[in-house]
């Protein structure tokens, strides 16, 4: 038992600020339910918020968190969820940072006995059973929901209309439905052509790093080949808002001649889109804590959960009245 909890320890030494209680020692006593949790990372607003929202509801519900920051790496978790199941956690939960690649560890969790929630972002496998369930978001429908408000935006236009679009990190769920809803809906409209895609892995320096690159090449102005971009479209907030920084440091503005769509809606793109320089701004919501731990309880009860659990989502956009949001939180 000290041999696991040190092992504990030392995958949660690892993680690094802002995120919330990184070191926690195991309960020695192990009265109350214990749950191992593997984050991707604290690499925006809303990823630090998600990792409160989980800490605050596990505190709430008297259930011990064992918390330990993948730091965007996929070998990361992989170790924290062999740490969870060689201390013998009652249920394990984590985020996904891609899809693939977590057969072998979820097998071996479910041979310890150890039911497996999946949060926030999906997995792909050949054997379900490997997990109970997932809640998060449905990206899919916030991907359509984006090519929407395009087509309302531009229902009177009837000339090409050139998106710039920058996923995020490829081979995640949250990037990869939320391109494949968007394109399902946009790619049947020809009057919509994707002239630019690049990955920017949902960082906001990378976001930087792209607008700067386009406008390098294209003589300071946002063009591809030499055209004009209509709309940015970009798979979160923290990209977004990287490329927007980049653009006003060149007065480039936006919102007018130039569509922006992001999605996560962090408060300073909700900002942004009351002040005209974003468009639309699609949630995702990440305050699942509570949902997750009575999900968590069910489970380590034996109970059954539903294999696929959404959480409430808004489109926020210039032609709503935005006058009554309340502040985010992130």
């Amino acid at each position: 038992m000290l041999a696991a909890a040190v092992l504990i320890a030392g995958v949660l030494a690892g993680c690094t600020k802002p995120a919330p209680k990184e070191h926690i020692e195991p309960d020695a006593a192990h009265d109350k339910l214990i749950v191992g949790f593997s984050q991707i990372g604290a690499e925006s607003a809303w990823r630090i918020f998600n990792s409160k929202s989980m800490q605050s509801a596990a505190d709430k519900e008297g259930i011990q968190l064992l918390f330990s920051n993948a730091e965007q790496k996929q070998e990361n978790q992989i170790k924290a969820i062999r740490s969870f199941i060689m201390y013998q956690v009652d249920v394990i939960v984590f985020v996904p940072i891609v899809q693939d690649g977590w057969d072998l560890v979820l097998k071996d969790a479910k041979d310890a006995g150890i039911p497996v929630i999946i949060c926030d972002r999906k997995i792909v496998t050949e054997d379900e059973s490997l997990y109970a369930g997932y809640i998060g978001t449905d990206s899919a429908e916030e991907g359509r929901n984006a090519a929407k408000f395009l087509q309302k935006k531009y229902a009177d236009v009837n000339r090409l209309i050139r998106i710039l679009e920058i996923r995020g990190t490829d081979g995640s769920s949250a990037s990869d439905d939320r391109m494949k809803g968007f394109h399902e809906i946009i790619d049947s409209d020809t009057r919509f052509s994707i002239v630019y895609s690049e990955s920017g892995d949902f960082m906001r320096s990378r976001g930087k790093e792209i607008a700067r690159n386009i406008l390098e090449q294209n003589g300071n102005r946002l063009a591809i080949d030499g055209n004009a971009v209509d709309v940015i479209l970009s798979a979160n907030d923290g990209m977004t808002l990287g490329f927007l920084e980049v653009l006003n440091e060149h007065g480039i503005k936006t919102g007018s001649d130039i569509t922006v769509v992001t999605f996560d809606a962090q408060q300073e793109a909700m900002d942004r889109l009351i002040a005209g320089e974003i468009n639309c701004v699609l949630e995702c919501n990440p305050d699942l804590g509570m949902q997750v731990m009575s999900l968590v309880k069910k489970v380590a009860a034996h109970e059954h959960i539903p294999r696929s659990t959404h959480v409430a989502e808004r489109v926020f956009s210039e032609f709503d009245d935005l006058s009554d949001i309340a502040p985010r939180g992130y």
